[in-house]
């Protein structure tokens, strides 16, 4: 298998064609890198890590801007606007039926106007998040109060970085090979490993090895974690289906079987992130109310709430868990739709072997995405809150070494699909 990898990549740096799309999406990452090392005017280095440090409301925004936030570039959002933008048009293909039609009858035209949606709607939302942020760190110390011409122009420079990167990724995935707004929060991710690798071994030197034991066994968790991920992302129930003969003339046609693929883990990485968000909020209004307000019953409940509600709590993993499970059920809800498929099956001639055609074919279906949802709802789960188990048995309390699941999953799954369209490049030019 390896050598069959190495073999398909020699064939990938040979072609001319390949050898282009790869250097222009390292050359885009390469600048995506240098954007996000521009800090935005007067920012506090101290106070900005203590802070990140410190909350995991900022640690997980630091994620899908790339690693922007670590130091307030004029990037600092990340692609986190089109990724917001595109959750909500996607939620709201269930209220619109014209937006479910793009989605699921017009192919890649109803999806390109769905992401042209997207894009328009990040323009507002990085205004939005900008002037929030920009706010939010000037409370905590990071920023010093500006002038409100000088407020403005940071806000629409953070604003426009956002909106430029979300371009770079459009043009990644255009002329380069991969997803490009996937490859630059995978980019983010893994430019922050070495700097967690060297904190820990300075740790582990520190305490004079006495914690090696731990770290053997977290890398072990870590390689498990690893390979269970690969395993539930390329999983899937295959169903049988067959096409019914058909008598024209003298010939036969149809009487082929095939099978629909459904996967087990079909909503990815996004139930994690509707949680995180979610239990996120709480936190940060738990604990502004507990450090504004002047009333000491009022603070001393909104402490309380606020560490209930702060990792690595063990009512906040139980609550986290559950809602990762609710959030899967619920976006596997959204993107597969069994009586559509039902309908152009029985359109096309279709069936699947021992069930009847229509409101049968649709219950069976939806029985097995039920049943195998489960499985993956349960797996998205024990990852999200793995972190917090390693962190509780943790000999220093650190979460640096932890396997973050959203981060773990992110790069596993960019990692599979970057493999599948070099794959699918190499055999295109082989034939």
């Amino acid at each position: 298998m390896l050598q069959n990898f190495l073999t398909k990549l020699a064939v990938a740096f040979k072609d001319q064609t390949l050898r282009r799309r790869i250097g222009f999406t390292v050359g885009a990452l390469v600048v995506f890198r240098v954007l996000a090392a521009i800090p935005i005017p007067s920012v506090n280095p101290a106070t900005l890590n203590s802070l990140l440090n410190s909350s995991q409301f900022f640690g997980f925004l630091n994620i899908f801007s790339g690693g922007g936030l670590s130091n307030l570039s004029i990037v600092m959002l990340g692609v986190g606007p089109f990724i917001t933008a595109s959750i909500i048009v996607q939620v709201l293909t269930m209220v619109f039926p014209s937006w479910k039609s793009l989605m699921h009858e017009e192919g890649d035209a109803g999806r390109a106007k769905l992401s042209q949606y997207s894009r328009l709607l990040a323009v507002p939302l990085a205004l939005v998040q900008a002037v929030g942020f920009l706010i939010l760190f000037q409370s905590e110390g990071v920023l010093p109060h500006l002038p409100a011409f000088a407020f403005i122009v940071n806000a629409i420079i953070v604003a426009a970085g956002s909106i430029l990167l979300t371009w770079i990724g459009e043009l990644v995935s255009e002329f380069g090979i991969g997803n490009g707004v996937s490859l630059i929060i995978f980019a983010g991710i893994v430019s922050r490993l070495p700097v967690a690798f060297s904190q820990n071994y300075q740790k582990l030197i520190s305490s004079g090895m006495a914690n090696l034991p731990f770290y053997v066994i977290v890398l072990a968790i870590a390689v498990a974690a690893v390979a269970g991920v690969i395993y539930v992302t390329e999983a899937e129930r295959s169903v049988p289906v067959t096409y019914a003969k058909q008598v024209r003339g003298n010939k036969v046609y149809g009487g082929a079987s095939t099978y629909l693929p459904l996967r087990l883990n079909q909503s990815g990485v996004i139930p994690i992130i509707f949680a995180l968000s979610i239990l996120l909020f709480p936190q940060v209004i738990f604990g502004a109310l507990a450090k504004w307000t002047a009333h000491p019953l009022i603070a001393s409940w909104s402490h309380s709430l606020a560490l209930l509600l702060t990792p690595p709590s063990w009512p906040y993993g139980i609550l986290y868990f559950f809602m990762v499970v609710l959030f899967t059920y619920f976006y596997t809800a959204v993107t597969f739709d069994p009586v559509l498929i039902s309908e152009n099956l029985q359109r096309s001639g279709a069936f699947i072997p021992g069930v009847r055609p229509g409101e049968h074919t649709r219950d069976y279906l939806g029985a097995i995405v039920t049943r195998i949802t489960l499985v993956g709802a349960v797996f998205l789960g024990s990852v999200a809150v793995l972190p917090l188990i390693i962190q509780a048995f943790s000999p220093d309390s650190t979460q640096s070494f932890a396997v973050g699941g959203t981060a773990l999953l992110i790069v596993v799954a960019v990692v599979l699909d970057l493999l599948k369209k070099i794959d699918a490049q190499v055999a295109m030019r082989e034939y």
